[in-house]
């Protein structure tokens, strides 16, 4: 009988990477609180960046959704304010909005990139009013920062891209600010971890005061903006070193991984189609598009029968959760026809090609059936 083959299956540093990191947190005695390993990570974080044309802040968080709430309530807009962000995506994109004071105003994608882009914010401009803009790169497709930089230019409205699982693909912006997450599911992961990346000195360090309670030490440590306790721990601050000390070869095993996948499905379901990403990513999950007609749902239970796990993230669309649905910037068809259409495939880091050929040839089977 085939064996089970799982959705994800995160791989974290072993107890051998990770124990020379151990050993100098029980030297410094110093477990929180912008602890040395946390520092020496942002700055090998900002190392991987370009830094022209001006220097890559890294501040340091305890998980992708505290770094979204963080980076939106620093750009100290009022209670109320609008952010636009897409139907498809995660729940914690609208609830960080919600959390932080502002208003989400959700909206529909591109067709191809399933992504929130910058002209589609230009015309819902010219329909309401927004005040922020938070894009997401989904499923690991990195956002055009430069245009999104003109898009601030032109307007005046911020852009936070919650790119929580784009780590190694998503640049960052002249203007345009970035959240990574470093969920143990992600590409770079330290079991939990966020990162709040921009090129502004000032953003950055308001970033870091409201991670710590908002407290205001200049001031003799007076709170004017109440935050949150967002901070790193040092232990997952050692994790993310020494994920970081093997990214060269994860990023090989992961792009050897999509050739794979990418082959085994032109081979077997060419009718399934894929996201428009860059060919040279590295992406944490796989999601394919299912033919017009064909149910996720339905597919994602006959490959069960097959002892094949797989998902339909971000669906429902944020608008259908009883949370958000109030806040839907008119009709979404694009989101809801993808919502039914799209379905995530068994996407690990130690896949065999014999598993992946064996997720399309079932994929294929029930295709055909159907």
């Amino acid at each position: 009988m085939s064996e089970r083959i799982p959705l994800l299956r995160p791989l974290m540093p072993d107890a051998d990477a990770l124990l020379p990191y151990l050993q100098q947190i029980d030297t410094n005695r110093w477990y929180t609180n912008f602890g040395p390993l946390v520092r020496q990570l942002e700055s090998r974080i900002s190392d991987t960046f370009m830094r022209e044309p001006a220097p890559v802040q890294v501040v340091t968080v305890a998980n992708g959704t505290v770094g979204l709430e963080l980076a939106l309530a620093a750009l100290g807009l009022k209670r109320g304010s609008k952010v636009l962000l897409p139907a498809l995506t995660f729940v914690a994109t609208a609830s960080a909005a919600l959390r932080v004071g502002y208003l989400p105003l959700i909206c529909d994608v591109d067709s191809e990139s399933w992504l929130l882009t910058p002209a589609i914010a230009r015309e819902m401009l010219q329909q309401q009013p927004f005040d922020v803009v938070m894009p997401v790169a989904t499923f690991g497709v990195p956002q055009p920062v430069g245009e999104w930089d003109n898009f601030t230019a032109e307007t005046g409205i911020p852009v936070v891209i919650d790119a929580a699982g784009a780590y190694g693909n998503q640049a960052i912006g002249v203007t345009t600010r970035v959240v990574f997450s470093l969920h143990a599911t992600k590409a770079l992961g330290a079991g939990e971890g966020g990162l709040v990346v921009s090129r502004q000195f000032s953003f950055a360090e308001k970033v870091r005061q409201l991670s710590n309670f908002g407290i205001d030490f200049a001031s003799g440590g007076l709170v004017f903006d109440p935050g949150e306790n967002g901070k790193m721990s040092e232990y997952h601050a050692a994790i993310a070193h020494a994920a970081l000390d093997a990214w060269k070869k994860t990023c090989a095993t992961r792009l050897d991984l999509q050739q794979q996948y990418q082959r085994a499905l032109a081979q077997h379901c060419p009718s399934v189609q894929v996201q428009r990403r860059p060919v040279s990513g590295i992406y944490p999950i796989q999601v394919v598009l299912l033919p017009e007609g064909m149910q996720a749902k339905r597919v994602q239970s006959a490959l069960l029968d097959y002892l094949i796990e797989s998902r339909q993230w971000y669906c429902p669309t944020l608008d259908i959760h009883p949370a958000f649905a109030g806040y839907k910037a008119g009709d979404l068809p694009i989101s809801h026809a993808l919502s039914e259409r799209l379905l995530g495939l068994p996407y690990s880091i130690d896949m065999t090609e014999a598993q992946i050929e064996r997720v399309c040839i079932c994929l294929h089977d029930i295709l055909g059936v159907d």
